[in-house]
């Protein structure tokens, strides 16, 4: 008990602040900062409250309005916070006007998810990606970050080059960057040369929002102790497995998890890692069927897969999490319109999004329920793949009584 409250104490203490503009609703900006309050605690944080304002555009000076401001500035003087988030990409004038207002840390969603990454980044290849994208964001905020270290150091957004490279000027981070992609580039050689040798066997790429269960997963087909972790991005390097369903082999790789806003200079970081995505000749989309706003992960996913240039590979949708599923039942009078999680999970299944996003599968890694569907479904695709590839091969998949589904 006192070992909780020791962390709770250690526990940095923040606001989180958002719109609702001509372009976001209310609900939508709500959904936002409730995914915002989740990276604040993966990063190690605790919300203490949350304000959102409706204007028509973000304040180019100070984000939100100048009444907002001094009802936020009130509110962090009087409850000693540490630090102030906010839900989209501040400039860099704007991050030193709010400094200056509220005389704590500013950090907007961008650096929070790069801070979240340094804290995951486990591998030189993964450490490499993270350092650059941090570098790349620094450099336009130099001024800002090097007067912010001198003041205080540490602590949420604070990981990763910030802490060691006070006195670096824009020279020194521009070689710095250059470095690190001369670095990368020879990584990303590596990686492709690791991805060739791997011959022709058919890759199958597990993608999905960040924390819909893609580890989980990749532990029950392959057998394998993959990092699986309540938090978001709880790993980062792809992890690639040998698997055999029946008696036909397959490589299966588990890859950073997507979301809404992903800084640009982490997919551009991320590129040989998203190789196996770009690569790969089936993905398995997987989704948190108990999610509220699932629908709208499903859109953010495909929008990525699209921009890395993988809009094209066949897509195995997989509804995972229906045993945390839960439904409001309401009277059939009630004339309002129906959201997902006001219809049951029987009727869901056979509702638009399940007809889509076709072939899909609803399942729960966590119970095991309808796995046996989900991999005979995983081992028809492999195998029209493998027939295609190796079509002498007839005896590995005429017979299909050899092997059983492991």
């Amino acid at each position: 008990m006192g070992k909780e409250k020791d962390q709770k104490a250690q526990l940095e203490r923040a606001v989180l602040i958002g719109l609702v503009t001509r372009e976001t609703s209310q609900e939508r900006a709500e959904e936002y900062l409730k995914e915002l309050e989740f990276l604040v605690e993966t990063a190690g944080g605790q919300c203490e409250k949350i304000f959102i304002q409706k204007l028509d555009s973000p304040n180019p000076r100070t984000y939100v309005g100048s009444g907002k401001l001094e009802e936020i500035h009130h509110f962090v003087e009087d409850q000693a916070i540490d630090v102030v988030v906010f839900d989209d990409e501040l400039s860099p004038s704007q991050v030193r006007n709010l400094e200056h207002v509220f005389n704590v840390k500013v950090l907007d969603r961008t650096n929070l998810i790069l801070d979240i990454f340094a804290s995951r980044a486990r591998t030189a290849h993964a450490k490499v990606q993270v350092e650059l994208a941090q570098y790349q964001y620094l450099l336009p905020r130099l001024t800002r970050m090097w007067t912010h270290l001198e003041r205080q150091q540490g602590g949420i957004g604070m990981r990763g080059p910030g802490e060691t490279e006070i006195e670096t000027d824009r020279r020194i981070i521009r070689d710095r960057i250059s470095l690190l992609k001369i670095k990368l580039s020879q990584i990303d050689k590596q990686m492709a040369t690791q991805r060739g040798n791997r011959g022709k066997m058919v890759r199958v790429a597990l993608v999905g929002y960040t924390n819909v269960g893609k580890s989980t997963i990749m532990n029950l087909l392959s057998k394998s102790e993959v990092f699986a972790e309540n938090k978001l991005f709880a790993t980062l390097d792809t992890t690639v497995r040998k698997m055999v369903i029946r008696n036909l082999p397959f490589l299966l790789s588990d890859t950073v998890g997507f979301i809404r806003k992903l800084p640009h200079g982490l997919v551009e970081s991320f590129k040989s890692t998203l190789d196996e995505v770009r690569e790969a000749d089936l993905l398995i989309h997987v989704v948190d069927i108990s999610h509220p706003d699932h629908e709208n992960h499903v859109d953010v996913v495909k929008n990525t897969l699209h921009e890395i240039g993988a809009s094209e590979i066949p897509v195995i949708m997989v509804f995972n999490k229906t045993d945390a599923y839960t439904w409001v039942n309401r009277s059939s009078d009630d004339l309002s319109g129906w959201t997902s999680e006001q219809i049951p999970l029987s009727e869901l299944k056979n509702s638009w999004i399940a007809k889509v996003n076709s072939p899909s599968v609803f399942i729960s890694a966590k119970t095991k329920h309808n796995i046996d569907a989900f991999k005979e479904q995983l081992y028809q695709h492999v195998n029209t793949i493998h027939r295609v590839r190796y079509p002498f091969n007839q005896y590995l998949y005429d017979d299909p009584d050899i092997g059983s589904i492991e």
